[in-house]
């Protein structure tokens, strides 16, 4: 299976101008092509190839005087630009036959130098590890990296990002067999919700961090600080700047409590079910900026890739199956109930119950079953057995071909003897 790595990078100054006509350049390459396209469908013409472009926009570009500073990046960076194209096309073109689950994928858009976030892909022809800890990437040089753990394989590919705070990463995809972990007898169904993050069927209950709310009083200073300044102007730009380090803060605070409490669960839990929600509706309610921090679906599609790699069972419960309105006792159906009901009795068996364990277990019932129906991922399904690989949102395909002698090595010398970042179990209150 694929798995991304991500590491911290601190170029300096002259790399991070090189790194910037990187990004230019390969947003050029793919504005480029994709207007050709786009003019192309227009006018009724066929599709315009690849290959085609690839001559046009980047072979024959960069002997022009417009285009002739093409030539400063690598070709690798803007070649991956015109085969990241060529992704989002094929995303956009499975989406509308109905080959491709989910929700539907808009079709490429124009890029800007003012997106929040610039980055470029680059495979092993481009970069390569060196013993000194650093990252060699093509034209930009020996880039300084914070190992926070070794890497378990040779990387594939690398993207280096730079997000709306001017940081810096480096994402590694590496192929790696499952890292499977030994049996339990437990079984896990989770609520999740706004007054306790998550409810297990065992009774445990995970408290909220709530880390947007916690750092709310200082994000509305910042941004009415932002707000006086003049558009356009320098001193709008370093508060925009400490605006978005507030943000970044929060959701990197987030990010680990939730890989912290998947962890957790999935070494605990031979299989877990959760319901899917509808967040993107919730999203547009009252409730939504509690349903953005509360951060769900990243913690759902943590729980499931963490079990397919450690060889658990996840399933999904669907969204119209009524957790809190069926008896997890007696299986009688009680109707709907308000939200600010939290405690309820059995009309049927006269069991109280606790809204949210209840319904825990009712997703443990529902997740079970929907297993026994072989209607879910199991540890002999094809990600678990290591048959096909796990989704990861890279690029499959590479552009090129590795050089000779100048592989990319497996993890980093002064690493060698360190272990895995242990992570901190969450707290339990029955």
């Amino acid at each position: 299976m694929q798995l991304r790595y991500n590491y911290r990078a601190y170029p300096d100054a002259a790399q991070r101008g090189a790194l910037a006509r990187a990004f230019g350049c390969a947003r050029v390459v793919w504005n480029d092509c994709l207007r050709d396209r786009r003019e192309a469908h227009a006018a009724g013409l066929p599709y315009v190839t690849s290959a085609e472009l690839s001559r046009l926009r980047i072979t024959q570009a960069k002997r022009t005087t417009e285009r002739a500073w093409l030539a400063d990046v690598s070709a690798v960076v803007l070649q991956q630009s015109l085969r990241d194209l060529d992704a989002a096309y094929k995303n956009f073109f499975d989406s509308i036959k109905g080959r491709r689950r989910g929700r539907k994928v808009a079709p490429p858009r124009y890029k800007s130098k003012k997106d929040t976030r610039q980055s470029i892909h680059l495979n092993t022809n481009a970069f390569s590890l060196r013993d000194d800890g650093t990252v060699y990437v093509a034209k930009v040089g020996h880039l300084k990296v914070k190992w926070s753990r070794r890497l378990p394989a040779a990387p594939t590919s690398v993207t280096v990002t730079q997000d709306s705070a001017g940081r810096y990463f480096l994402s590694f995809v590496v192929d790696t067999a499952p890292d499977i972990l030994p049996d339990v007898e437990t079984e896990a169904g989770i609520d999740l919700g706004l007054s306790a993050f998550a409810v297990l069927s065992n009774g445990s209950r995970i408290e909220s961090p709530r880390f947007l709310r916690r750092a709310e009083k200082k994000l509305k200073r910042l941004q009415r600080e932002l707000s006086r300044k003049q558009k356009g102007s320098k001193n709008r730009a370093k508060a925009r700047s400490r605006v978005a380090r507030q943000h970044a803060k929060v959701a990197d605070r987030r990010r680990d409590w939730h890989h912290q409490a998947s962890t957790q669960i999935i070494r605990d839990n031979q299989a877990v079910y959760v319901e899917d929600l509808a967040v993107s509706g919730l999203g547009r309610t009252r409730l939504a900026k509690s349903v953005h921090d509360a951060g769900w679906s990243a913690f759902t599609r943590m729980l499931q890739y963490k079990a397919a790699r450690h060889g658990r069972t996840f399933a999904k419960v669907g969204r119209a199956f009524p957790s809190s309105q069926v008896c997890s006792a007696c299986g009688f159906r009680d109707g709907p109930k308000p939200l600010h009901v939290r405690e309820w009795t059995c009309s049927q068996c006269g069991t109280v119950h606790d809204r949210d364990h209840n319904a825990a277990r009712n997703v443990l019932v529902e997740g079970r079953r929907i297993v026994a129906a072989g209607r879910a991922e199991t540890p002999n399904a094809s990600w678990s057995a290591g048959k096909t690989r796990a989704k990861v949102p890279a690029q499959r395909g590479e552009a090129g071909s590795p050089r000779k002698g100048q592989t990319a090595q497996a993890g980093i010398p002064g690493l060698q003897a360190r272990e895995h970042v242990k992570i901190q179990p969450w707290r339990r209150s029955l």
